[in-house]
């Protein structure tokens, strides 16, 4: 099977319960990411833990992110990782 190579980047987020994000990338294509192992396993992302800090998910031209940017995620991590819509 051939690997798609296109860049992919994220277009629309909207948080969901759950610590999750429901997401659209430039083609087409959604997931959803369950961003708590993150939140239980990486200092970084632990005031995400807050409700209200998570539901303001930003987008940054590329990927999502949170804290005026201090927060983010690679976007090809959110594709790979993320579960199809």
């Amino acid at each position: 099977m051939e690997k798609d190579n296109e860049l992919k980047w994220v277009i629309a987020a909207r948080p969901l319960d759950g610590y999750r994000l429901d997401l659209t990338f430039n083609d087409g294509s959604r997931r959803i990411f369950d961003c708590l192992p993150l939140i239980e396993k990486y200092k970084l992302f632990a005031p995400l833990r807050d409700k209200e800090v998570f539901n303001r998910v930003d987008l940054d031209g590329w990927t999502v992110s949170w804290l005026d940017g201090t927060v983010d995620i690679a976007p090809e991590h959110l594709y790979e990782v993320g579960i199809v819509a």
